[in-house]
């Protein structure tokens, strides 16, 4: 059986983003940060889905 990573708090996350737990909860109602799944009334973040997501965000050009 794999071992799954746990998920991640909206404070641990923001914590790896460097942004408030208040900026996270703005992306959720507008729908433009990483991908959340609800565990009953709980948000939580699978860590690939916000390495993903800070992929996507990634911009210039990369080195040769």
């Amino acid at each position: 059986m794999s071992r799954r990573q746990p998920l991640g708090t909206p404070e641990e996350v923001a914590e790896h983003l460097q942004k408030p737990p208040r900026t996270l909860e703005q992306w959720r109602y507008r729908g433009i940060g990483p991908r959340y799944v609800k565990v009953g009334r709980d948000v939580r973040y699978r860590w690939s889905d916000v390495e993903k997501w800070l992929d996507e965000q990634a911009s210039g050009k990369a080195a040769a």
